[in-house]
């Protein structure tokens, strides 16, 4: 067998469905999904062809095929324990949206594996599975070549995921020889299809060919389609003979790497060793994080950001088992970007960033991981005084979940120590993990039921709304009203489509155009109140009508010129913020959404930590320089390849076509885009920033105004600061900043003073609090409930009650603005003898329905019940009789 490289292998499948059979290359996209609730990560290369196949898009072309970097946590356990198992992988495809069907897919799959300008793979060593019932592709296999005895019937290849299409698909497996045989002979797995090392599966070509609808009927599809998914770092590994996928050189060069970092550790290709299971997790992980981040996601604890997080802190605990006691992986990022430059080349280029976000993940993690060992060990101890011999399931879920111990590290723990753990308990923490999460995504459908209603209308509509804000004579050509195609719609809301528009679609951020529609009398006949595309790209306007609207019949349309112009202006400022965010903050910032509305803009972008108000007056400088400058806005239409040269950004790869607008605003910005803009940057007028803000994990949130609306927040600004100014009797503006200074200067005053009497108070309080010492268990306990604001008065007479030496033991409570507060104080010599305030709060603080923690000495609780407090306090002389030795 000929032996290529992952490239070779990625850009032969590429180009053979490019080059021999007319598809378009599709770009992987992030894996951080755009407008898709349903999905956590992009999992597969489907799950970014979804609006093509429901019908909500028709692309330009029918066949498609692509290399799709996918992220899958479902089964994490398993990486570096199987031969399989990745997270982050990527799905090589090709697709067809109503073109051709499974003859064709086959033939060209025979093609592809056995021609010897391809693949070349004997087809003795392919095998394929098929639906019982789905005799033509079981034909079909057998005439492109494929054994008869080669095929093998499989109940369970049927594609359902529920709602949305669906149909049959065939599985395509690599026989690797006996050699990778793992089973005894007989054994029931031991065939393509089943739980073996020795056929791999390599490719699965879905035929959808149904609707699963609503009511669980299945219904031929309008049209049929093809989906396929050939994992590269399988086919990979048959190509570089190697045992598993880490084999090969897209994960070899970062084990080699963690080997440099290790403790004098090697790797030795097996299943079961300890020390190359760790190598195979940081491999895979570490190759996972720098790609999601890349894409915008950081770490957090919630959402993506708690994959990432674990997915980091799970690596970090492996280093530890090779004796890496340090933050290493971030220097494995520019091991990632190097493998991957061909594909990917802007992770290699990011590299500086994407370390600087692991390494603070990594620091941050050393104290939780010194935490959750100590956990461990604790609960190890505790497990082996109570003879169970066995760590409940939900404690080994929360050093999973909390701390980032995988189940096997603890089990291993608990096994040096014999003992086991209870793993069914594991699975229900994991189990209602993954139901919240599933709940937080929605219910929504992996892929919309097929609608036909505008696929096949293909009539053109004509934007000219680039030029010219009015058209005379326009024909109706479609109208949609209650779902069906009309003739005619006398009133309430329709859609609507005309040969030519001056109306622009909601695309790229910005809002779709409103304005009117006359008839031939020159009557008011419908207003457009929205517009979108529909999926072959015309203009569909929705309205509101008035006078009756005839297929055929002509209009005059005018866009409402006000907001056209007021949106026009902040799509324009929206450009101007993208390439400043990366002149000040750096080229790691990309755009994350945006929404451009005719009196404001909302851009999100991705960036690791708050803005300060430096960057932002920075930022706002800068844009305001840039319309005073009054640039020329020029817009041309060019290929894409033609844009990138001219230095073109572009934001997003799916939405352009053979022809792109690029927008060059004086040579400081230059970006493709679809949008309306102004001719000249001083029709800003002006650019104010509202508000910046955090809206998820490694994502900003900026909000501004331009024009009118930008000067009207000013006015509304110097309101509130002469307002400000007549309240503290300042007779300028000017004199606001001194009289707040004056200001706090009392306020800090008669703070002190407050501090001192309530410090006075206190002192009178305690020397009678601290005269009533009881003695429990022949322990000295001195309790009491006092009158003091807070919790800082407490802690100074804990403070004063050690320097004093006056009793073992310390309980005191205060009321303070409607809510509890308890502080629990042991002397040095009991803490180190095991009596720790830290359990005898948590006990006393369930009178005041709070709770709370700390030292062995020391320890706090709030609670929002303070008629608890005189209850607190006999707790706490109870609890020292029970637990006191």
């Amino acid at each position: 067998m000929k032996k290529l490289s992952s490239e070779q292998v990625r850009d032969m499948f590429l180009d053979f469905f490019h080059d021999k059979h007319h598809h378009t290359i599709k770009h992987s996209a992030s894996l951080v999904p755009k407008n898709d609730p349903s999905l956590l990560w992009i999992n597969s290369g489907v799950a970014t062809m979804k609006r093509y196949f429901d019908g909500e898009v028709v692309p330009k072309n029918r066949r498609i095929t692509s290399s799709q970097k996918s992220l899958r946590t479902n089964d994490i356990e398993n990486v570096g324990r199987t031969r399989r198992h990745q997270t982050m992988f990527e799905m090589l495809g090709n697709f067809s949206v109503g073109d051709y069907f499974r003859d064709q897919a086959i033939a060209w799959a025979c093609d592809l594996l056995m021609n010897p300008n391809y693949f070349g793979w004997d087809p003795n060593r392919l095998y394929v599975t098929a639906y019982p019932k789905d005799h033509d592709t079981k034909r079909d296999w057998i005439k492109g070549g494929i054994p008869k005895d080669h095929i093998v019937n499989m109940k369970s290849n049927f594609w359902d995921v529920g709602e949305g299409p669906c149909g049959p698909d065939t599985e395509i497996f690599y026989d690797r020889g006996p050699k990778f045989d793992n089973l005894k002979p007989g054994d029931p797995e031991d065939y393509p299809g089943g739980e073996n090392n020795r056929w791999l599966e390599v490719w699965d070509i879905v035929l959808s060919q149904f609707n699963h609808e609503p009511d669980g009927s299945y219904k031929p599809l309008p049209r049929k389609n093809i989906d396929t998914g050939m994992g590269l770092e399988r086919v990979v590994s048959v190509f570089q003979n190697a045992p598993t996928n880490f084999e090969t050189d897209l994960f070899l060069p970062i084990i080699h790497a963690t080997e440099k970092l290790s403790d004098n550790r090697k790797y030795v290709p097996s299943m079961t060793n300890r020390d190359t299971i760790a190598f195979k997790v940081i491999a895979d992980h570490i190759r996972a994080v720098t790609f999601a981040i890349n894409d915008g996601a950081l770490p957090s604890n919630v959402g993506r950001g708690y994959v990432i997080r674990r997915l980091i802190r799970r690596a970090t605990v492996m280093g530890r088992r090779l004796g890496i006691d340090h933050p290493f992986l971030y220097k494995l990022v520019p091991v990632v970007g190097k493998i991957m430059q061909h594909p990917y080349p802007e992770v290699y280029k990011n590299r500086k960033y994407l370390e600087k976000v692991i390494h603070s993940e990594e620091v941050s993690f050393d104290a939780t991981l010194a935490d959750g060992l100590k956990l461990l060990k604790s609960v190890l101890a505790d497990v082996k005084k109570s003879h169970k011999k066995i760590i409940p399931g939900d404690v080994a879920f929360k050093l999973y979940d909390t701390y980032g111990f995988p189940l096997q590290l603890t089990a291993e723990y608990a096994h040096e120590q014999k003992l086991d753990v209870d793993k069914k308990g594991f699975k229900v923490g994991m189990k209602a993990q993954q139901e919240r999460a599933r709940k937080a995504r929605g219910n929504k459908q992996a892929m919309g039921i097929q609608n036909d209603l505008l696929v096949d209308v293909k009539t053109p509509s004509k934007y000219v709304g680039y030029h010219q804000l009015h058209v005379n004579g326009a024909k109706i050509t479609h109208i949609v009203q209650n779902d069906k195609l009309v003739q005619k719609a006398d009133g309430g809301t329709a859609a609507v489509m005309f040969s030519e528009t001056p109306f622009y679609a909601e695309m790229g951020g910005q809002v779709a155009d409103q304005g009117w529609i006359k008839d031939a009398q020159g009557d008011d006949a419908a207003k457009v109140v929205d517009v979108q595309s529909a999926p072959n790209g015309q203009h569909l306007h929705t309205v509101q009508i008035f006078k009756p609207l005839k297929v055929g019949a002509t209009y005059d349309l005018s866009v409402d010129p006000i907001r056209h112009e007021k949106t026009s202006q902040n799509h324009t400022a929206t450009h101007l913020l993208d390439q400043t965010l990366r002149n000040v903050l750096g080229g790691h910032t990309h755009q994350a959404g945006s929404l451009v509305d005719p009196h404001y803009l909302r851009f999100d972008f991705t960036h690791f930590g708050e803005v300060t108000q430096k960057d932002l007056k920075k930022v706002e400088d800068i844009i305001n320089q840039k319309i005073f400058a009054a640039l020329p806005v020029k817009t041309v239409v060019t290929d894409p390849k033609t844009g990138r040269e001219l230095g073109a950004v572009a934001i997003f790869n799916s939405k352009y076509g053979k022809k792109v607008r690029v927008v060059n605003i004086g040579d400081y910005s230059i970006e493709f885009c679809g949008g309306t803009h102004v001719k000249n940057t001083s029709e800003l007028g002006l650019f104010k920033i509202v508000s910046e803000s955090g809206v998820g994990a490694g994502v900003r949130r900026i909000v501004a105004v331009t024009s009118s609306d930008a000067f009207d927040l000013l006015n509304h600004e110097e309101a509130v600061l002469n307002k400000t100014a007549h309240q503290l009797k300042a007779n300028r503006v000017e004199d606001v900043p001194s009289k707040i200074s004056e200001m706090e200067a009392t306020i800090k005053q008669l703070k002190d003073s407050q501090r001192s009497l309530e410090s006075k108070v206190a002192n009178a309080q305690a020397s009678h609090v601290f005269d009533n010492v009881q003695t429990v268990n022949g322990l000295k306990l001195i309790t009491g409930v006092l009158n003091v604001s807070g919790m800082n008065e407490l802690r100074q007479l804990a403070d004063e009650w050690r320097n004093k030496k006056l009793s073992n033991v310390l309980v005191l409570g205060t009321k303070s603005k409607g809510k509890a507060n308890l502080i629990v104080a042991v002397d040095n010599a009991h803490a180190k003898n095991g009596l720790k305030a830290g359990d005898m709060i948590k006990s006393v603080a369930k009178k005041i329905q709070g709770g709370g923690g700390g030292r062995p000495n020391m320890a706090q609780a709030g609670g929002k019940n303070p008629a608890g407090l005189p209850d607190a306090m006999k707790a706490a002389k109870q609890w020292l009789s029970d637990n006191a030795k």
